[in-house]
């Protein structure tokens, strides 16, 4: 799958502002689209550049329940198995 980056610009004093490194930019953004169902927990991870275990840590500290849908109950499902946890 061929992938298109898109760059956005964003002035260095509002990440100073905000107390964010461009990362935590991302993470940010990752949680609030999952949470408002715009993006599925792997894409979600993807655009946090988090594992799944660290992005889920992140949604559990901040009380976000899971939405799972088939293509995330899949992968879930793959993952524990993988861990022998099924």
């Amino acid at each position: 799958m061929a992938t298109t980056n898109v760059q956005l610009e964003i002035p260095k004093n509002i990440l100073t502002t905000a107390r964010l490194t461009l990362e935590g930019l991302k993470v940010e953004l990752a949680v609030h689209l999952y949470a408002e169902r715009r993006l599925s927990f792997g894409k979600a991870c993807e655009l946090a550049g988090l594992s799944i275990w660290q992005f889920r840590q992140i949604l559990a500290a901040r009380q976000i329940p899971a939405n799972l849908d088939p293509e995330d109950l899949d992968e879930e499902m793959s993952n524990l198995a993988a861990l022998k946890l099924l």
